[in-house]
């Protein structure tokens, strides 16, 4: 939920892709290296075409192109991930090959903000910057939650703003769930040259739930049949 208008402005107004040809050689990529947030991503593929909705009901069941992780399988799923801090590294590759490809697309990577506590993260940050992938664009989901707490409380990173600045990338903070905020910067991304990008967008963890936001115990839990109901009922009333 704390990824859900990140990953709607990307496929919906800021990405060049299309389900009815998934291997586009120019298509924008999306890597969630928070592949645990994998169903927002889900949603929106399924919403472009990428696969029937109805194939939504068999997500985590065994045998599904679906899982609790992005797969290759999947249409539209550009690299596995769920082991935390890889999908940067994905990202920088696939950016540097279409510099060296001198194809014009754009290489999107969310990130948790728990990842960051990671040194596979950090390598990935100062290539990028060494590589000048200006066509790279980090996106930081800040929720300042992980599984087991707090992050301040686990593993404070401190001001991740200045650390991206320190490695020569160009930084923006937004809040992550003002729609016209996310469209304008991912419209200013478009125009930087010669460095990275990262956009540190500001969340809420489990937004839009009115039982579940802030909570660390729905990171990864399954509703019981009365908050699926409650949760239906918090989304209807979502003021958009």
């Amino acid at each position: 939920m704390s990824s859900a208008d990140l990953v709607t402005a990307l496929y919906f107004y800021k990405m060049n892709h299309s389900g009815d040809n998934p291997e586009n050689p120019d298509r924008d990529r999306l890597i969630l290296s928070k592949g645990h947030s994998v169903l927002a991503q889900y949603a929106a593929l399924a919403e472009c075409g990428y696969f029937p909705k109805s194939i939504l009901k068999t997500t985590k069941t065994f045998g599904s192109i679906l899982q609790g992780h992005p797969e290759i399988r999947t249409p539209g799923i550009e690299a596995n991930t769920g082991s935390l801090a890889q999908g940067l590294s994905v990202g920088v590759g696939i950016a540097l090959g279409g510099k060296l490809d001198k194809r014009d697309y754009k290489v999107y990577v969310i990130l948790g903000d728990g990842e960051l506590n990671e040194g596979q993260i950090w390598e990935a940050i100062t290539a990028a910057s060494v590589y000048k992938l200006d066509n790279l664009v980090a996106i930081i989901d800040r929720n300042k939650l992980q599984a087991s707490g707090p992050i301040k409380e686990i593993y404070d990173m401190g001001d991740i703003k200045s650390k991206f600045d320190a490695f020569c990338w160009k930084t923006f903070e937004i809040n992550g769930h003002n729609m016209k905020e996310i469209i304008e910067v991912l419209d200013s991304v478009d125009k930087i040259k010669g460095v990275p990008s990262v956009i540190i967008a500001q969340t809420i963890k489990g937004k839009g739930i009115s039982f579940a936001e802030n909570v660390t115990g729905f990171h990864n839990a399954a509703l019981t049949a009365e908050q699926f109901r409650k949760a239906n009922l918090d989304i209807d009333n979502l003021e958009l």
